[in-house]
């Protein structure tokens, strides 16, 4: 079946298999493999990325579900000018990651939850990450980036 959308701001459309998932479509169909396959059972997150603005693990849609929707992957998240989005500077200066595989999709959750809630505490950081997991840092330095993000200005236009 032939599914379009829109991924990172560019307009896609590939023919692929009916039960092919959105995080295989990104990465086979369109080439970008910053989208990280972990558990195949949705408990990871390291398969998350914008569906509309809003977080969702890509292991869990079709490709077919995002037909016609906007899509970002961590690749669509700095800015033209090779300028880092705040959570991706944040997490630079916090040190928010160590082997680097959960970290596309901990960029991406805290994205949109910074979008849903602009100025988290730390226990509100933690929980809304409890669907993504780090096998490497404990987590301080993550919510220590969301934190950090959360205080730029450009999370607050």
């Amino acid at each position: 079946m032939k599914v379009d959308m829109t991924v990172n701001g560019t307009p896609e459309s590939h023919d692929v298999a009916a039960r092919t998932l959105l995080v295989d479509y990104l990465r086979d169909a369109v080439g970008l493999t910053g989208t990280n396959i972990g558990c195949d059972t949705t408990s990871c997150g390291a398969c998350t990325v914008l569906l509309n603005g809003e977080s969702v693990k890509s292991c869990t849609v079709l490709a077919a579900q995002a037909a016609g929707d906007d899509i970002t992957t961590i690749e669509g998240m700095a800015h033209e000018d090779g300028t880092l989005h705040p959570v991706q500077a944040a997490f630079q200066e916090c040190h928010g990651l160590q082997c680097g595989y959960c970290t596309p999709g901990m960029v991406m959750a805290i994205t949109s939850l910074l979008k849903e809630n602009p100025e988290p505490t730390e226990e509100d950081v933690r929980v809304g990450l409890e669907g993504n997991l780090c096998r490497c840092t404990g987590y301080h330095n993550i919510v220590a980036s969301a934190l950090v993000a959360s205080r730029s200005p450009e999370m607050h236009r």
